[in-house]
């Protein structure tokens, strides 16, 4: 129900129809890479203006949840598209030079949340975790360490050949196979020491300096879906990040 009360304590009109659309995609309604409906047609939907509708999207696009592509219409963002498929991968080379990005999976196993993972992915200690290491590669240099941890149960049968299959793009397969689309991600940047097992993948001595960046990733409803470890050797690349 859109409640129109001009009363401070209740939400923007707008942001009660950004509130429905995005229920709209939770509910599979509109899938990633869908064109949702014109604008005419949610305002008669909502019973609201075009004007407070395109608003809604705007917001939601500002969040690269939807796509607006002119002349065309508005669609649901899908990480298999050039420019998104990357969107959180932000190490970049000194030199600025494209580089051919590839992967190598380490291994793929079942494990239990711990406390601390646990309450990052918002499950009981004990719940059953898929665990996933691998090195990305930077024009055939491998330069981070990834250590990849999601819930079991909405990602059931994820394994090491469904990973190979998908050639390791992780957020795609997520999408494309279990309907779970990543839309935002928090971050924190330490410095760390290599330890023996990441000195050896990447080939450096024991206590190399890295970038240790810990992310989680959330679908819609801002649910946590995966934790992530990628640690970087950053001699020629550095992590960049656009600031609005």
């Amino acid at each position: 129900m859109i409640d129109k009360s001009n009363s401070p304590s209740y939400r923007p009109l707008y942001d009660q129809i950004k509130v429905l659309l995005t229920q709209s995609l939770i509910g599979g309604e509109w899938r990633p890479g869908d064109m949702i409906p014109s604008e005419i047609d949610l305002a008669s939907r909502f019973k609201v203006s075009q004007g407070t509708v395109r608003k809604a999207i705007d917001s939601l696009a500002g969040e690269n949840i939807l796509i607006r592509r002119q002349g065309k219409g508005t669609f649901v963002a899908t990480h298999n598209e050039e420019g998104i498929k990357l969107r959180f991968l932000r190490l970049t080379s000194a030199s600025g030079q494209k580089e051919v990005l590839q992967n190598e999976l380490l291994t793929c196993s079942k494990a239990k949340a711990d406390i601390r993972i646990a309450k990052v992915l918002e499950l009981k200690a004990g719940a059953a975790l898929i665990e996933v290491k691998r090195l990305l590669t930077f024009s055939g240099r491998p330069l981070i360490y990834d250590h990849i941890i999601v819930p079991a149960a909405p990602f059931k049968g994820l394994n090491s050949t469904r990973i190979e299959e998908n050639n390791g793009s992780m957020y795609s397969m997520y999408e494309t196979e279990y309907g779970i689309r990543m839309i935002r991600a928090e971050e924190r940047l330490t410095a760390v020491a290599a330890t023996s097992a990441v000195a050896e993948a990447l080939n450096l001595k024991l206590g190399a300096p890295l970038l240790s960046i810990e992310r989680v990733s959330y679908t819609y409803g801002d649910k946590p879906m995966e934790w992530r470890l990628g640690l970087c050797l950053t001699d020629d690349h550095h992590y960049m990040s656009e600031l609005e």
